[in-house]
């Protein structure tokens, strides 16, 4: 059994910039001995990723904060993680799930067997989309959530998340 690791939007602008919080910040050091826990080929990670046209979009109207905005320092993943990541296949992705990290996972666990662990940022939004995309895609693929290394936008958004994962048979643990 492969287990493959997805580390969710690990990137400045979640951490410690324009959106990011103290919890944030509180789960990079449990992300990055996670990181260091698999081998370098079962680690994949995401990055939102938005253009300078940012305001303009949808997301850009409810959420009026301009993020992760390619090139930019807030874009980059931390350094810190990004230096762990090495060769990992990084999905840049321009909303909050990746439909195509679902339909790459699908194609491998159609030719082996797999597991899939999930940490990063934020839990409320891009975790939870991706879980539940994932989900979508492979409902017999076991998929976990390590809360320990997930944070979401407020502590009580963070737990709601989770909860909605666990409705949804997404293992959680650590939380």
């Amino acid at each position: 059994m492969r287990k493959i690791l997805i580390v969710i939007d690990m990137q400045n602008d979640f951490i410690d910039a324009a959106l990011g919080t103290k919890e944030a910040l509180g789960i990079v050091e449990a992300v990055k001995e996670k990181i260091r826990s698999y081998p370098a080929a079962d680690v994949i990670a995401t990055m939102d990723t938005h253009g300078s046209n940012y305001m303009d979009t949808q997301e850009g109207k409810y959420l009026p904060v301009p993020h992760c905005i390619k090139g930019s320092d807030g874009w980059q993943i931390r350094p810190d993680i990004a230096a762990l990541l090495g060769g990992a296949k990084i999905y840049e992705k321009p909303t909050f799930g990746s439909t195509a990290l679902a339909a790459d996972l699908r194609a491998i666990s159609e030719k082996e067997e797999i597991e899939l662990e999930m940490v990063g940022l934020c839990t409320d939004i891009c975790v939870v989309s991706n879980a539940l995309l994932l989900k979508a895609a492979m409902p017999e693929v076991k998929i976990c959530v390590d809360a320990a290394c997930c944070a979401g936008v407020t502590p009580e958004k963070h737990l709601a998340a989770l909860e909605t994962m666990r409705s949804c048979q997404i293992q959680i643990v650590n939380g």
